[in-house]
């Protein structure tokens, strides 16, 4: 699916670049890339700590696992074949916003260290920050908003993560959240402390 089929395409360089539209924001562009078992607070810490970017006037943007599969990805399910494109469209998806100088916040189990790798490839060193949302299969389980660990646990959910198909922790990820434990807000602080560190964020005055 990856592979491009149109020819005799030209890529135009924009006149406005990058560096252009960070300044106009008042902080530079990444992607934060939170992976992490089901129900183990992706979407939760992405939405908090967008809202907390926008209270501080920055340019956001969500993408949501379950949102990108109503229109962009509706057409794929949940073979390890079709998560892989469904993160190479993400990823892609990803990178021409962070050209476009916002701050990408995606939330995506992407079980596979290989395909977290390969949407790291797309983009310049130090603009993916991986989030592992470390929440142990017994405390996503509990959780289980969906009830969907139930449905898997009892084979209604053929390729369900943590359960019929495999998760792989990220190794060196850029911040690692105790997301099973730690209080949304204390989590959200964290973030913000990387992105200040980092200096992507500007430090307050």
């Amino acid at each position: 699916m990856s592979e491009r089929k149109a020819t005799n395409v030209t890529w135009h360089k924009s006149l406005v670049s990058r560096q252009d539209r960070e300044r106009m924001n008042g902080h530079k562009s990444v992607v934060l890339w939170f992976t992490g078992l089901s129900a183990s607070g992706k979407s939760t810490l992405a939405h908090a700590t967008e809202e907390r970017l926008h209270q501080m006037n920055c340019r956001t943007f969500v993408m949501d696992g379950d949102n990108v599969r109503h229109g962009l990805c509706s057409d794929l399910g949940f073979t390890l074949e079709d998560r892989h494109e469904n993160l190479r469209r993400v990823g892609e998806t990803a990178k021409l916003l962070v050209e476009a100088g916002v701050l990408v916040l995606t939330a995506f189990i992407s079980p596979l260290r290989a395909d977290r790798e390969r949407v790291r490839s797309l983009f310049p060193h130090g603009d993916f920050i991986e989030i592992f949302c470390d929440a142990g299969l017994e405390v996503c389980e509990q959780r289980d908003p969906k009830g969907l660990y139930k449905r898997a646990r009892e084979g209604e959910i053929a390729n369900f993560t943590g359960i019929s198909s495999p998760y792989e922790e990220p190794l060196n990820p850029e911040l690692r959240l105790d997301s099973g434990h730690c209080s949304v807000e204390e989590n959200v602080d964290d973030i913000i402390a990387l992105l200040r560190l980092r200096r992507i964020l500007p430090l307050p005055e």
